[in-house]
C-alpha cells in the first residue's frame, strides 16, 4: 500500500485531497503538509530512511502554485536525488503539463480534483511503486501529457508509432487513435531520439521498431506502419537505409 505526502497551501483544498486519498483502498497512509519548505522537510526525512523506512513516501501529490516554492521547484529539486519519491501534480492550472513532462511526473491532475480521476492518478502510482519494488527495479516509462476533453493524461511514448507536424503542434499517432500537442515536431526529434525515433520527413518522426516495410519505387522511398504509408523524403532516405539495415543485423 501506498504512503502518500499531499502538499497544497491552500487548506479547504488540502483536506478534500488528503479525505479523497485515504478513502483509496491502495493508499496506506497519507499526510499534509501546507508549503514547499514543510513538504521538503517531511520529504527529506524520507530520504534519510530510505524507501523501506518507517518514514518513506512513496509519491506526493504536488499542488503548483504556493507561496515561496512552487511544486515545480520542489519537482526539481526532487530529481536530483537517486531514489526520490514519485509525483503527481495537482492543480487548478493547466499550461504547466509540458513542464510535468519534463519533470517526469506521473499524472497532472486538474482542480477541482474528481474522485475518479483521482482514482485513476493512485492506479498509476500504484502499479509504478510495484514494478521498481521488484529485484531489478525498472524505469518508469517516458510518457507525454495530452488534453483529452479537459482531463490530462499521459501517454507512453513506447505507445506512439510516429509523429506528424501541425505547425507548433505535432498529433501523436498511436494503435488507439491520435493526439494532438503542443510541441513541436524538431523537439521530439531531439528528446526522443535516444528512444530509436527518426526523421523521414519534414512532416513526420517514425519510432525505428514500428517500420514494417522500406520500399523503393520508381526512385520514391516510402516506409510503412502497419496501415499506415509515409514517403521519405531524399534528405533522409539513404540515413534511414542505414539505420534500418544496422538494426536488422543486430
Amino acid at each position: 500500500m501506498l504512503r502518500v505526502l499531499a502538499v497544497d497551501d491552500e487548506e479547504p483544498a488540502l483536506g478534500e485531497l488528503l479525505y479523497l486519498l485515504r478513502a483509496d483502498p491502495r493508499v496506506r497512509t497519507a499526510e499534509g503538509a501546507g508549503d514547499a519548505a514543510a513538504a521538503l522537510r517531511r520529504i527529506g526525512r524520507a530520504l534519510e530512511t530510505g524507501p523501506a523506512g518507517d518514514d518513506g513516501i512513496d509519491v506526493v501529490f504536488l499542488d503548483i502554485h504556493m507561496p515561496g516554492l512552487t511544486g515545480l521547484d520542489v519537482a526539481r529539486l526532487l530529481a536530483g536525488f537517486v531514489r526520490p519519491p514519485l509525483v503527481v501534480f495537482v492543480t487548478a492550472h493547466e499550461g504547466f503539463a509540458l513542464q510535468a513532462f519534463d519533470l517526469k511526473a506521473v499524472d497532472y491532475v486538474l482542480k477541482p480534483v474528481r474522485r475518479e480521476r483521482l482514482a485513476e492518478a493512485v492506479r498509476r502510482v500504484h502499479e509504478l511503486v510495484h514494478a521498481t519494488a521488484a529485484p531489478a527495479p525498472a524505469a518508469a516509462p517516458e510518457q507525454i501529457p495530452v488534453e483529452l476533453g479537459g482531463v490530462t493524461r499521459f501517454v507512453p511514448v513506447d505507445d506512439i508509432a510516429y509523429v506528424e507536424a501541425h505547425g507548433d503542434y505535432a498529433r501523436l499517432h498511436t494503435d488507439h487513435g491520435s493526439h494532438l500537442v503542443r510541441i513541436p515536431l524538431s523537439t521530439l526529434e531531439e528528446r526522443w531520439a535516444s528512444r530509436g525515433f527518426v526523421r523521414i520527413h519534414r512532416s513526420h518522426l517514425v519510432a525505428l521498431a514500428r517500420i514494417d516495410e522500406l520500399r523503393l519505387d520508381g526512385g520514391a522511398t516510402s516506409v510503412r506502419l502497419g496501415d499506415t504509408d509515409l514517403a521519405v523524403s531524399r534528405r533522409h532516405a539513404r540515413h534511414l537505409r542505414d539505420l534500418l539495415m544496422r538494426r536488422a543485423g543486430g
